[in-house]
């Protein structure tokens, strides 16, 4: 019996072999297609830790929509965003038979906000007209257009105005639209309650958490389940409890143990397992771990390794003590550190690791 190819891709947004953990999350969603306009769940926002699943969420929200015939246009949130989903707009039109069938865009408005083509200057278009033109399209079609945008959090504030503006003008008009976007936690918050955005306050919400290890493991059995050599359940178990819950932890490991596997000239041993496990451990700590660290500063790292003194979630007063440093020094760094994902509110003057395996990198 040969053994399958492996299953588990444990790289940025891309598709795992189950979805652990996120049953029910897209209802909302998936039942607004239906609908096509102004149903609460076409507007939704992922947000959680690095690492955490956020752009797989907006992938299967992609193939969601795909699978009800909606178009879908998928961007991240970098300088020019509103330009490039312009872009991907016209296509669409030219393909639903508005239009010369050979205009093309030729350059971009200022900020990425308009967008000229080869038509005359009287019949160009700007966005919010070119997205109007679309949705009027795919409205007459019985489908609609569905938007992702990720990391959302580093996103132009007046790009984002603009695309919130529009949004908000194409919902009242009645047409088709979705909407769904991703970023951390706090960041988002705090670009949402700037007023910038105001109109995206309504959006469904969707802060995503790790996953049970009870269903880790079970998605293990289903998944190791094709392999020719049989893995104890309790090492599958070993392995679930290694991933914390974390989503690309469950893929690293996953993969690392499916790759020591298809070696194994028999049944898997403990040691070969916690081979893979540490291999997984290693690659979080190349592809999260240092490349979240890149940006902090000498005074974010001394408040780092004051909180990998404790083995649970740290008083932001011990912090204090430990460092010396004023109170309101203090509730700087801790701000710009949840701010970068590194670091969450776990209560009432309380805060811990948001990136599993943090706090033992910052110990050795």
């Amino acid at each position: 019996m040969s053994t399958p190819l492996n299953p588990f891709r444990p790289t940025a947004g891309a598709e795992p072999p189950q979805l652990v953990g996120r049953a029910g999350l897209l209802d909302e969603f998936s039942y607004g297609l239906q609908i096509r306009a102004g149903a609460p769940g076409l507007l939704t926002i992922f947000t959680g830790a690095r690492g955490i699943g956020k752009t797989v969420m907006l992938g299967e929200a992609e193939d969601e929509a795909r699978r009800a015939g909606w178009a879908v246009i998928s961007e991240t949130a970098t300088r020019g965003f509103l330009g490039r989903l312009g872009q991907a707009m016209l296509p669409f039109v030219e393909e639903l038979g508005a239009g010369p069938p050979k205009r093309r865009i030729t350059g971009l408005g200022i900020a990425g906000f308009s967008i000229d083509t080869e038509l005359p200057p009287e019949q160009q278009v700007g966005w919010r007209q070119l997205g109007e033109e679309l949705l009027r399209l795919l409205d007459v079609q019985g489908t609609g257009l569905a938007i992702t945008l990720d990391e959302i959090h580093g996103a132009d504030r007046d790009e984002l105005a603009q695309l919130a503006a529009s949004v908000q003008h194409f919902i009242r008009a009645g047409l088709p639209v979705a909407l769904v976007f991703a970023g951390l936690p706090a960041a988002v918050s705090d670009l949402l309650d700037e007023g910038v955005a105001t109109f995206l306050r309504r959006a469904d919400r969707i802060d995503l958490h790790a996953t049970a290890i009870d269903e880790v493991e079970v998605s293990y059995l289903e998944v190791f389940a094709a392999l020719p050599h049989r893995i104890d359940p309790s090492l599958l178990r070993v392995a679930a409890e290694a991933t914390g819950g974390y989503p690309f932890l469950i893929q690293l490991i996953g993969y690392h143990l499916w790759q020591v596997a298809e070696t194994a000239a028999g049944a898997l041993q403990p040691e070969q397992v916690h081979l893979a496990i540490s291999a997984a451990r290693r690659r979080n700590t190349r592809m999260v771990i240092e490349a979240a660290l890149a940006a902090a500063t000498p005074k974010d790292m001394e408040f780092l390794r004051a909180m990998a003194d404790d083995d649970g979630p740290s008083r932001t007063a011990d912090i204090g003590q430990r460092l010396g440093d004023a109170r309101n020094t203090i509730g700087n760094y801790r701000a710009r550190l949840i701010d970068a994902g590194l670091i969450e509110s776990a209560g009432h003057g309380l805060v811990n690791f948001a990136i599993p395996g943090l706090r033992n990198h910052l110990r050795t």
